[in-house]
């Protein structure tokens, strides 16, 4: 059937409100689109995060008339709210959003390969995974930067610590690369789910323990540590992430934007000898070795 899509750019002070009054007008989904194609990784600790400048989107059934729908907005929201709407035509949203997934190597001997599709190379190693509600499916710079660089370490019977799991993409990349034992950590309950859900599907879930923060064990620390976040937490929790790294270990740190490599890699430096950045688009990711 068609829909009636109706989208309004908002700041991040209106866009929860305003996505909740789409619903209360009979929205049959509502999404938030960041405007300026800015992702969003995990906030800190009772931290809400939205984008500077958001579309919020409200999917619609095509009867409806949206005239009164933005005419209700208007006078919460002023006449010089800008708006868009569009009638979308009849299709299989499912096959459509498929379609965009394909298989996508990193480094020499690694694979995100979706369910759907044929695995290009059974011989490599195959991480089954499939688009979530939680971050993470190898498409965005600083998750392929970590897997990158999780392909060149040599993991046999290593442990790794994968701060800020996810959706578990980088834990059961290690896993399928040899690590002996990854932890994954993470604010969010669903993150957890979601990795232990894809961990079982990849077969690797007895080699994964989950916590959110307030629950690893004392003591916790690993070979390796992979963390794509923000800079911001990056920078606050830097203490507790060196702390989670063996004398010598080696440690990477994604989801930083080029211009705040320079600053966080000197910051990092009180802990470890840190390499070059390395760079993807307009992100970068840090690693080093822990001193010992």
């Amino acid at each position: 059937m068609p829909w009636i899509q109706i989208k309004v750019n908002a700041t991040e002070e209106k866009a929860e409100k305003l996505g909740t009054m789409l619903e209360g007008a009979g929205a049959l989904a509502v999404t938030f689109v960041d405007a300026k194609d800015t992702p969003v990784f995990e906030p800190l600790p009772g931290q809400t995060l939205l984008w500077g400048e958001t579309d919020v989107v409200g999917l619609f059934d095509a009867e409806i008339d949206p005239a009164p729908i933005v005419t209700f907005l208007k006078k919460h929201f002023g006449n010089e709210m800008r708006y868009k709407v569009e009638q979308l035509e009849d299709k299989d949203w499912v096959r459509e959003w498929m379609e965009h997934f394909h298989p996508m190597q990193f480094g020499e001997r690694l694979w995100i390969c979706p369910s759907w599709r044929d695995v290009p190379d059974p011989d490599a190693v195959n991480v089954m995974l499939d688009p979530g509600v939680a971050f993470g499916t190898g498409t965005h710079p600083t998750t392929a930067l970590c897997l990158k660089w999780l392909d060149q370490q040599d993991l046999e019977g290593k442990e790794v610590i994968d701060f800020g799991c996810g959706s578990g993409i980088l834990a059961i990349a290690a896993l399928k690369l040899g690590a002996k034992r990854v932890i994954g950590i993470d604010i969010d309950p669903q993150a957890l789910a979601a990795s232990r859900d894809n961990a079982e599907r990849n077969g690797v879930s007895e080699n994964l323990e989950l916590y959110l923060p307030e629950d690893v064990p004392q003591n916790t620390r690993a070979e390796l540590l992979v963390a794509n976040i923000l800079a911001g937490p990056l920078r606050e929790l830097a203490p507790v992430i060196a702390g989670h790294v063996l004398p010598e270990g080696k440690l990477a740190l994604s989801g930083i934007l080029e211009n705040q490599a320079p600053e966080l890699c000197e910051h990092y430096q009180g802990w470890f000898e840190m390499d070059a950045p390395e760079y993807r688009e307009e992100w970068a990711r840090l690693s080093g070795k822990k001193r010992s």
